[in-house]
Formats: C-alpha cells, structure tokens, sequence
C-alpha cells in the first residue's frame, strides 16, 4: 500500500470515528477502503434512494409542522449528516420528499434530487425549507407508503438501497390497511423506516394512541436493517431527525434494535387506527 493510500485510509477512519459518538445509539462505521473504485461507477449510481415521507394531517399542530421541517432542513446540512455521504461506496444519494395526509392526498414537495456533497445538501435543505405549509384530513400511512414505493420508478438513479422514511403522529385510519400494504412495499426490496412523533399526552375521546412507537416498529416498518426513532421530547426533535437520516444514508441500524422488523406478533392491534376511527364517527373500515 503507498504511503498517500495509508495517510487517506487514516484520515477518514479517524473522522467516522469522531462523528459517531454524537450518534448515541448507533455503532461506529468500518473503515471505508481509500481505493474503491469510484470512477467505474455509471453516473446514476448512488449508495441510497431515499423517500422522505412527511405526515401534514390536522393532527399535526402547526409547532410540529415547523419542528418536522426544521429537523430536516438541519439534518441535511449537518456535519455528521455529510461525513455519513461521503463514507457511502459512492458518495452520493438521491433523494425526495413528500408530504401527505389521507388515501388521496400527497403532494411532492422536492422532486427528485442528487446530493453529492455540501453545496447539493445546502440547496435540498434551502428548497423544502421555501415550500409552503399546508394540512388536510385524515391519516393514511398505506396510502403514503404506496405513493413513496411508486416514487422509485422515476428516481433517474440505482441505488444500493431503497427506503423510505415515513414520519407522523397518528395511526392509519383511512384507505388501505396497513400490514398488507407494508409486505407489499418490501416485497419490492423496499426498506421502511419509522419517526413516530409522540410529543402530545393522547387525551380521552381523541383517536390517538399512547404506544405509537410500538404501533410502528410492529406494523409500520419493514425490510432489510428497519428501524423506528421515536420522538418524545421537543428538544430533542432535530437530534433524533439527524441521527436517523445518517442512518439511513450510512446503511446503519441503531445498536439495539427493540423488535427485528415484522419478526414477531404484533404487540398493539395493527388496525387500531381504523376502529378508534370507526367507534367514534360509525365509518366502516376499508378492507382493501
């Protein structure tokens, strides 16, 4: 090995290992070989396709709304966010972001992006960051993970990895049940992560749920190293985006994973969401 290799394979070693502490329940990253070989890479190739599916339903209050879209304009252009790009195999993702709210109702935000490094990141962050805020009815977590899966078809890049990353503060209640949804997606090669935002006390005669994180690492999340992030504390809003977008992009899985993604019965009723709905305005629940 030449010296210029030896002092590259240092250098970056002892920056992953300075960027993963802040991480604090993520293990540090292998050492990424200097000499990989980059310039046989096709120009669509990048380490991750990631979709940032962004819950806007009334049952998001609007301080949520702006800590939602704060945590992720700040993850994009954090440091720990750009070592996470550059160690990848490619050093490059694409990435879009969408919001959405009932069956019928999501709406892409950023179209498709490649981000390669911190001028591409700046300006990601800059473009959702304009966009408008806006909320509608209803909670359709299968809806938003069928429009996500679709996504892919038009990314214009080949990813390592294909996730998607659905963030929200309530259970499927509307459109297509959950579970089923959720193997069809994955059974496409598809990874699905969770950020149940859990930062209100569920208050008696509401359709919310106490154990949402449970909801979703039992009927949410699937795929290959899925993972949920629970958010309970305001300040701690944009410390839990950032980490699980590194995560996401570095192909990492938190250190201790509480439920192996779909590996075990439900602890929490997958369509509990549906009948909160039913029992309060006497809609039947869709089966499709």
């Amino acid at each position: 090995m030449s010296r210029r290799i030896g002092v590259a394979i240092v250098a970056l070693s002892g920056a992953l290992m300075a960027f993963a502490p802040r991480l604090h329940d993520a293990p540090a990253f292998p050492a990424v070989a200097a000499e990989r070989a980059l310039p046989s890479a096709a120009a669509d190739d990048v380490d991750v396709e990631l979709v940032l599916a962004v819950d806007v339903s009334y049952s998001m209050d609007p301080d949520e709304q702006a800590l939602q879209r704060e945590g992720y304009v700040t993850a994009l252009t954090s440091p720990e966010f750009l070592t996470a790009l550059k160690a990848g195999i490619y050093g490059r993702i694409a990435l879009t972001y969408f919001e959405w709210a009932n069956a019928n109702d999501q709406k892409i935000v950023l179209p498709w992006r490649l981000i390669d490094g911190p001028t591409a990141a700046r300006a990601v962050a800059e473009e959702i960051e304009r966009a408008p805020y806006r909320r509608a009815y209803r909670t359709s977590i299968a809806g938003a993970l069928l429009f996500g899966s679709r996504l892919f078809e038009s990314s214009g890049h080949r990813g390592i990895r294909r996730v998607i990353d659905v963030s929200g503060d309530g259970t499927n209640n509307e459109g297509p049940l959950i579970v089923p949804t959720r193997e069809d997606v994955v059974a496409n090669g598809i990874t699905v992560n969770g950020l149940p935002i859990m930062l209100k006390k569920p208050q008696p005669g509401s359709i919310d749920i106490e154990d949402l994180d449970i909801y979703y690492e039992d009927c949410v999340i699937g795929g290959p190293g899925a993972f949920v992030v629970p958010i309970k504390e305001r300040e701690k809003f944009k410390d839990a985006v950032r980490t699980k977008l590194v995560l996401e992009v570095a192909g990492r899985t938190p250190a201790v994973r509480i439920v192996p993604a779909a590996s075990q019965t439900p602890r929490i009723s997958c369509t509990i969401g549906e009948r909160m709905w039913q029992q309060r305005w006497g809609n039947g629940l869709d089966m499709r």
